[in-house]
């Protein structure tokens, strides 16, 4: 136990065979150095043989080993050199090479960025708006962040005015036609204009209307402004159909406006253009059948938009049209006159054959219950009063489709002024003409016209504005004392009592 630690002196090779002897017995290990002995002379024989049998590859190996060894002093040698010498070049050389691509990247770069403007005109031309908008972001994150750099702000300048031809193009759109779908084509036009950053809230909601409003009146101006009906006709019908479509496109692209103060002065700029036409217009249409037509329309429009968008004008209409209808009315009793007088002047007062079928009833027409109300036939002997009567009743025809019951009282005013003018024109024929004082045939025919015009010509009129409104022959012949004048005239002239003549409409004789 005391020899044990002996092993731990020897290298590690050895410890195994150290235990092998300490297992001998003594006999055999007094036989160990002999067989250690015989063991190597035996290797010894074997070294020699093989030495002998590899005497040139040994001696080749020990040149080789010789020829490594001089390589490897060699090349420590150059390796000292390289790393004295070489390497700080090489690092150099790579360094600069560096610094040379870094020089040529932000070259690269620079020349990309000059390139943007023109890039983003061949985006807009092609109206490839989002690749457009997309390089303006960049551009002005990039002023942003090199706000002092020259060729920044020449690109960023570059850029804006692009920005400029973009949303002038857009907002040209807008003042166009939509394409289908409507809602999804106008909600990308006006979110283009919004990304491009060049209008606030207010006055991107003010350019969209703008350019809404010019769109309308390139359709309004597309109408014949020659034929007045024609183009009131297409006016209501184009506002009718489009105000709604545009109120609806505004409230879609403005999703987030708080009131509607905008649009609400909008429509009612619209009103009131629509009103002002129909007040220029109106008094431009003669026929009381468009002109009903007319109304009806301007009615319709007015309650479509009442129910859509709660833009109902239909009270603002009868007094524009009531005014339309007076003219109307007024002018056509007034050229009844002009044309009673224009012939008056040029009559010459010859007996006309007498008419056969107004022997028995005046042969006009039916009765005050017959739709129509035909002129007595005993007024072609009075051809001035025929044109007068003419022109009554085609006063009356333009009148009844559009007669509005307020106007009862006013157009009997303009009706007994124009029997009014027509006596103060016969007055004032025999005034200045003395047919009366040559009591001669002339003087006959003068005072039977006079005689027709009280008595026929004046309870005819009345008869028919009766037939427009309810009770209004009434109103006509109450007024019939303006005529006393022409009536004293007669009664003068012809102190004899004269047998009446028949009222071709089944009156009395007045």
């Amino acid at each position: 136990m005391e020899s044990s630690p002996a092993p731990s002196l020897l290298p590690q090779q050895h410890h195994a065979y150290v235990s092998e002897i300490l297992s001998f017995s003594l006999p055999r290990l007094h036989k160990e150095p002999e067989l250690l002995r015989l063991d190597g002379d035996r290797i010894q024989s074997q070294i020699q043989d093989l030495m002998a049998g590899n005497y040139r590859a040994l001696v080749h190996a020990a040149h080789t080993s010789l020829s490594v060894q001089d390589e490897l002093s060699c090349i420590d040698k150059n390796l000292k050199s390289l790393t004295l010498e070489k390497i700080p070049v090489l690092t150099n050389s790579c360094t600069e090479f560096v610094d040379t691509l870094e020089k040529r990247k932000k070259m690269n770069q620079t020349q990309h960025l000059l390139e943007i403007p023109q890039l983003m005109e061949t985006c807009v031309r092609d109206e490839n708006y989002d690749e457009a908008l997309e390089l303006e972001a960049f551009v002005r994150k990039l002023s942003s962040m090199h706000p002092k750099l020259a060729v920044v702000k020449d690109l960023a300048e570059q850029v804006r005015k692009i920005t400029q031809s973009l949303v002038s193009q857009l907002l040209q759109k807008l003042r166009s036609d939509f394409e289908k779908p409507e809602a999804e084509y106008c909600l990308r036009i006006v979110g283009y204009i919004r990304r491009a950053g060049v209008y606030g809230e207010y006055e991107l909601r003010l350019q969209f209307l703008r350019c809404r409003q010019a769109w309308l009146t390139g359709m309004l101006e597309d109408l014949d402004e020659r034929n007045p009906y024609e183009y009131l006709k297409g006016m209501i019908s184009c506002h009718r159909k489009h105000l709604v479509d545009i109120v609806n496109q505004y409230v879609l692209v403005n999703y987030n406006e708080d009131d509607g103060v905008l649009v609400n002065s909008w429509l009612m700029h619209q009103v009131t253009s629509h009103l002002e036409t129909l007040k220029i217009l109106l008094p431009k249409i003669s026929d009381g059948v468009l002109l009903s037509n007319i109304l009806e329309e301007s009615m319709y429009c007015g309650m479509v938009l009442g129910r859509v968008i709660g833009l109902d004008f239909r009270g603002m209409l009868p007094p524009i049209f009531e005014e339309a209808v007076v003219n109307t009315f007024s002018n056509n009793v007034s050229r009844a006159v002009e044309g009673f007088q224009l012939v008056l002047d040029s009559h010459r007062w010859v007996p006309v054959p007498a008419i056969a079928n107004s022997s028995v009833d005046g042969g006009g027409g039916g009765n005050d219950d017959d739709d129509v109300i035909e002129p007595p036939y005993c007024l072609m002997e009075h051809p001035p009063l025929a044109v007068f009567v003419n022109g009554v009743s085609a006063a009356m025809n333009e009148l009844r489709p559009c007669a509005p019951s307020s106007l009862n009282h006013l157009l009997a005013k303009e009706l007994i002024k124009g029997l009014e003018a027509v006596s103060d024109h016969l007055m004032t024929y025999n005034v200045t003409t003395g047919i009366l004082l040559r009591e001669n045939k002339e003087s006959e025919l003068f005072l039977s016209l006079c005689q027709a015009f009280i008595e026929i010509t004046y309870p005819h009129c009345a008869k028919c504005f009766g037939r427009c409104y309810p009770g209004g022959a009434a109103s006509v012949m109450d007024a019939k004392s303006l005529c006393d004048s022409i009536r004293r005239l007669v009664m003068t002239v012809s102190p004899r009592p004269k047998p009446p003549i028949g009222n071709r409409d089944g009156n009395e004789n007045y």
